[in-house]
């Protein structure tokens, strides 16, 4: 518990707290391509492959991109995260909020846990209409000499110790990533693998809890929300 005797909730940021659909991982990718491509002088392809390579490796490019050709993760922040057209794409989503309104603070605190730099994270919440309802974020410092993203498990510990809680048990995590919702549930935290509506089933599960909305946060974690859960998983 933290010292005021709630549980934690973490809420993954992209592809979570809005939908896939929203494509704005696809121009990530585009821009990411186009820095490996302009700073490490390769073709498209090539550039594709080691960006690809990167992520399945350490779970962030950018990562890669650090550990083997000494980029500025700043600067690189500055030209993909940051270069987005997020205004373009990304509105108030009152659904959303009427969700996360209904877990009950007296006993959860709400936190943020994104791999995106602290200024994308909170660009992302302003536009969602939902950055008040955190109480804080855990982001991957690109401005630290050595950084950590999920799934490392540096990174959780960084999560737990930021939002105040030292019990596994009382970690609760949703996540559409697969190998970091695995890596919570290997940890003891209770966690939900988002999948999207199009996604194909995974041949195993990340998670004991596998959703396709948010909206059923509600009927797996009951005694998180102060509204009851009905059977399409809303209040």
């Amino acid at each position: 518990m933290t010292q005021d005797g709630r549980v934690v909730f973490f809420f993954d940021i992209d592809n979570c707290l809005y939908p896939k659909s929203y494509k704005v991982q696809h121009l990530m990718s585009d821009l990411i391509d186009q820095y490996f491509e302009n700073h490490l002088s390769l073709t498209k392809q090539e550039a594709n492959d080691l960006h690809l390579k990167y992520y399945r490796e350490y779970g962030l490019a950018i990562e890669g991109l650090v550990r083997h050709h000494k980029v500025d993760a700043l600067e690189y922040n500055a030209k993909v995260d940051d270069a987005l057209p997020l205004e373009d794409i990304i509105k108030p989503n009152a659904e959303l909020r009427s969700l996360l309104e209904d877990i009950d603070k007296s006993k959860v605190k709400m936190w943020l846990f994104t791999n995106a730099y602290v200024t994308h994270g909170k660009r992302v919440v302003k536009l969602l209409g939902i950055d008040d309802l955190f109480e804080g974020m855990t982001f991957c410092d690109y401005g630290s000499e050595k950084f950590y993203c999920k799934p490392h498990v540096e990174m959780y510990e960084k999560a737990m110790s930021q939002a105040g809680i030292q019990s596994n048990e009382d970690c609760y995590f949703v996540d559409d990533s697969y190998i970091n919702t695995k890596a919570a549930q290997e940890r003891g935290w209770h966690t939900a693998h988002l999948l999207d509506p199009e996604d194909p089933e995974p041949q195993n599960r990340a998670a004991k809890h596998q959703i396709r909305s948010l909206q059923e946060l509600r009927s797996i974690f009951p005694h998180l929300f102060k509204s009851k859960a009905t059977a399409n998983g809303t209040a």
